[in-house]
């Protein structure tokens, strides 16, 4: 992606289910650290604003800490986290060192269960209080909660209102500490049922306490707590007597994956995080159904059952275009044929001159795409190379040579250079440091004859393809530049963890209202503002996106064309071309995961609905905030 977004976070926990010497006579020692610091490593891509950890140990006797916590914000978060967590074992005799026993009586980070959490902030301050795991604390011991998420809920004041029916009293709104005081009081309240119903029986306060531990219901814990959660989570906790849940949400907006045998279960947000940390087959790493939560008995037992009614499917494709490393098996082959699936619009648009056309892409994450997309350039260049042998009989051997060694033009023509810091005020200077952010290969291209194609995964504001990438391929003298974006147009706010929520900071959404002045139709505009002030009034904006209608005034590639205006650099002296994916090859490449919101403007929950229509409502009346 050529700019910066920041997006949804990263999970990863661990449950050892045979006794810890097991792991010190097979492994070595530390084994649970060392497998949720690679899974954590493994999943950096998820979270750059900070990383944190937790771990229960089981069966610890009164007096003696069985919950240790660590967060980093620092630049080297993850380095920080985990050099802090092995500092309490520098020194010690090798003896101790290969003792699970002394290492979980006496130092932290050594229990049963283990979770990591990497922080992409959306919104909000980047301080250490917002950094996961987060956690509340009680003298009872299965009161206790840790929790870490890979959520956005679009109605927390409705549920913090809740909270304050309820009794309680929040320190703040934020949707983190709203969802972890939610489950937490569903807790509580499981744990008064629990000791209610064995106190009559006359058991001791002892006895009752490991009753409830065996006897408590999570599916019950999380069926009650999320009954009203609007948006898109997984969640995973630890109670602190030792069972463990991963909770994931109705529409399966956000991504889940376990892998269970008889020593461990694991859980991350990527597949191949697991495959590598554990060295298992793909096949046996199982995707978390939506609307289901995984839960870990402290006995061990495993269950994966339903806690809330399901929707329709809406996986976020935008993991499968971008978020998400392109190490699994099928968001490679699925970027591969996003690519691919551009290759005919884009030789029509360069009159199938591949002789004086370059084709490149914009590093890093648009690389895999970009090899579907040469895949797909050279079964055409050998098709036409065929029907020309065919239809020419009378060709020479050296024709024929020269007809077969003809290939695509395919140049790493753009190099992403290291980030500039400025240290200059004025918009002015800081403008022209941004344009250097990309560099170009000299002498590829041919003045005023090649044509350039690149290839994006996704363009979202334009700022830095003007600004920087067209502006820097601009002075290679081109006759055209023509960028390709895999990802379609897109159009409305994301309310489920990515950060795109300001409706005017959307290119598509700048070219349709160009579009709609310059063919004097601004009083749709304000119609559809009228709409969406009123169904607010009415309480009824969860019902329909106001927006749409104004995208369905024009066709796809007029609002393209709109958008390559937009994005044309003042100086450049070449035609500039966008084309997008389309929405119908996307859910071609990538059919089991749906959710398109960001392009369609269908979203899978009410709140989804609410918040585009308050971002238009923001845009409308030049209020730069956020919609939820």
């Amino acid at each position: 992606m050529s700019e910066f977004i920041k997006h949804e976070c990263g999970l990863a926990l661990i449950r050892l289910l045979k006794p810890l010497q097991f792991y010190q006579d097979k492994y070595g020692s530390l084994y649970g650290l060392k497998k949720l610091q690679i899974l954590l490593q493994k999943q950096r891509n998820r979270g750059q604003d900070g990383a944190g950890l937790a771990t229960i140990k089981l069966d610890a006797s009164p007096g003696k800490r069985y919950i240790s916590r660590r967060r980093s914000n620092s630049p080297q978060y993850l380095k920080e986290l985990f050099k802090g967590a092995y500092a309490h074992f520098e020194g010690l005799p090798q003896e101790q060192l290969n003792d699970p026993l002394w290492l979980k009586e006496n130092k932290p980070y050594t229990g049963e269960l283990l979770l990591g959490h990497l922080r992409y902030g959306t919104h909000g301050k980047n301080i250490i209080e917002t950094v996961h795991p987060f956690l509340r604390q009680n003298n009872w011991i299965s009161r206790n909660l840790v929790l870490a998420g890979n959520f956005n809920m679009t109605n927390v004041d409705e549920l913090f209102n809740e909270l304050v029916a309820l009794g309680q009293y929040p320190k703040e709104r934020s949707d983190t500490v709203t969802v972890l005081e939610n489950i937490g009081h569903f807790l509580d309240d499981e744990v008064e049922r629990l000791d209610n119903w064995f106190k009559p029986e006359g058991y001791s306060i002892d006895q009752i306490n490991k009753l409830i531990a065996d006897n408590m219901d999570v599916q019950r814990v999380l069926q009650r707590a999320c009954r009203k959660f609007d948006g898109g989570y997984v969640m995973a906790g630890l109670i602190g007597h030792g069972d463990a849940f991963v909770a994931r949400d109705p529409s399966g907006i956000r991504p889940a994956f376990y892998y269970q045998d008889d020593e461990v279960v694991v859980m991350a947000s990527e597949r191949p995080a697991i495959q590598t940390a554990f060295n298992v087959h793909v096949d046996t790493v199982k995707e978390l159904e939506r609307g289901h939560a995984l839960i870990i008995k402290r006995s061990g037992d495993v269950s994966v059952v339903p806690y809330k009614d399901q929707n329709e499917r809406k996986a976020c494709s935008f993991e499968r275009i971008y978020f998400s490393r392109g190490t699994d098996k099928d968001i490679y082959r699925e970027r591969k044929k996003l690519g691919k699936l551009l290759v005919d619009e884009v030789l029509e648009e360069v009159d199938h001159d591949l002789k004086h056309t370059v084709f490149s892409f914009i590093p890093n994450t648009a690389e895999v795409a970009f090899y579907g997309f040469v895949e797909g350039l050279h079964q055409y260049n050998n098709k036409s190379k065929a029907k020309r042998i065919r239809e020419n009989k009378g060709l020479s051997e050296e024709q024929i040579e020269e007809i077969l060694n003809e290939s695509p033009r395919v140049e790493k023509l753009t190099i992403k250079d290291e980030k500039l810091r400025t240290f200059i005020a004025d918009d002015l200077s800081r403008g022209e440091m941004i344009s250097h952010v990309y560099d170009v290969t000299y002498g590829v291209v041919e003045n005023f004859v090649d044509t350039i194609v690149v290839l994006d995964d996704s363009i979202v504001r334009g700022a830095t393809l003007r600004d920087s990438i067209l502006e820097i391929l601009s002075r290679l003298k081109p006759k055209k530049i023509v960028v390709i974006s895999s990802a379609p147009q897109i159009r409305y706010p994301d309310c489920y963890g990515i950060d795109m929520s300001k409706m005017g900071e959307f290119v598509a959404f700048q070219a349709i209202i160009h579009l709609l002045k310059e063919d004097k139709k601004e009083g749709l505009i304000q119609e559809a503002y009228e709409r969406a002030k009123d169904l607010k009034d009415k309480g009824l904006s969860h019902t329909e996106n106001v927006v749409q209608a104004l995208y369905a005034q024009y066709e796809y590639r007029t609002i393209s064309d709109k958008i390559s205006e937009i994005l044309k650099p003042a100086n450049a002296r070449c035609e500039i071309k966008i084309i997008y994916q389309t929405l119908e090859n996307l859910q071609e490449a990538c059919p089991n995961n749906n959710g398109d919101w960001f392009f369609s403007g269908n979203y899978p929950t009410p709140g989804g609905f609410g918040v585009v229509n308050q971002a238009f409502i923001n845009y409308v009346e030049n209020k730069n905030e956020r919609a939820y």
